[in-house]
């Protein structure tokens, strides 16, 4: 089924001043579903057979590289921030900055649909994208029409941090070689991936050979890590979210642990929240059927929901 689903070549696009990339999956009339990837992630991993199967349940599937990722703009002249100064300053009670916030990718992805022509989207987030799909959701709510937040935080004070383990590997400085990436990578994702769903290393030192042909920044993530840092709690601007939402998360999760997922679901009314166990801080695709089943029905709830408030 998959191998039928229509997939566009990857375009680029004005939008808030910048360029992104992107591209599609499905009929260009179905419904949109946009995915938003996570912290130093392009686009592609969102995976060519999640997008089809997405997009074969009815929906036009978009996705994108944020800015300071793959190929789309990256903000060279901003510099490469310290986190490790930036955490040194939080901890003392200081307010960061940072060279641009979560609000600011948030309204990357705006300018996206707009230059595409999409007005109102089921809006899927991952980890830094569940974020800035948060904020969508609390910010532009004529333009989603249901949240899915996976492996995401609310970014309050309080919630557990990354194990040790697992923080380490997302602030070290990426490999330049191919090489060395590729080992740095397959490591990377055996610490995160949860005890149920160990990697394939064939797979993934093949997806990883892919990322690297596209393009490795590590400035270009630590500006999107800054961004975290400084852009605070979004516990309160939750409690505005009126779309339909669904929180997903795995309860073996090293980076975002489970507590964070609790507390994002309890921010916003009425939120479902869907636990899968054994699963770490990774789309694993043993578990794609179950995921994609869930946003698809959690999507049809948004849709029936706008039809009747229209």
């Amino acid at each position: 089924m998959t191998d039928a689903i229509r997939h566009t070549e990857p375009a680029r696009i004005k939008a808030n001043g910048i360029e992104l990339v992107y591209d599609c999956f499905g009929e260009p009339d179905a419904p949109p579903i946009l995915l938003i990837m996570g912290l130093g992630a392009q686009m592609i991993d969102w995976k060519d057979d999640f997008c089809a199967q997405l997009a074969g349940r009815g929906f036009r599937v978009i996705r994108f590289d944020n800015r300071d990722v793959g190929q789309s703009t990256l903000l060279e002249e901003a510099g490469q921030p310290s986190i490790a100064a930036m955490i040194e300053a939080m901890q003392r009670g200081e307010t960061v900055t940072a060279p641009y916030l979560l609000s600011d990718l948030m309204a990357d992805t705006i300018g996206l649909l707009d230059a595409i022509g999409v007005g109102a989207t089921h809006v899927v987030g991952l980890s830094m994208g569940g974020m800035i799909a948060q904020l969508m959701a609390a910010n532009h709510q004529d333009r989603v029409l249901s949240l899915t937040s996976i492996m995401s935080t609310t970014g309050e004070p309080g919630l557990p941090a990354s194990t040790p383990e697992a923080w380490a590997c997302l602030t070290a400085p990426l490999e330049t070689e191919l090489g060395p990436y590729l080992e740095q990578y397959i490591f990377k994702w055996q610490v995160y991936s949860g005890p149920r769903y160990p990697i394939d290393v064939s797979l993934a030192r093949d997806h990883a050979s892919r990322l690297y042909a596209r393009g490795v920044h590590t400035a270009g993530r630590d500006r999107q890590l800054a961004a975290i840092l400084a852009s605070g709690s979004r516990r309160e601007a939750l409690a505005s979210v009126s779309c339909p939402a669904l929180v997903i998360h795995g309860d073996s999760d090293p980076v975002v642990r489970i507590e964070a997922a609790i507390a994002t679901a309890n921010a916003i009314e009425g939120a479902e929240l869907l636990v899968f166990e054994g699963m770490g801080h990774d789309l694993a695709k043993g578990l794609w059927p179950e995921v994609v089943d869930a946003i698809a029905r959690h999507a049809s709830r948004g849709s029936r929901q706008s039809s009747s408030s229209s």
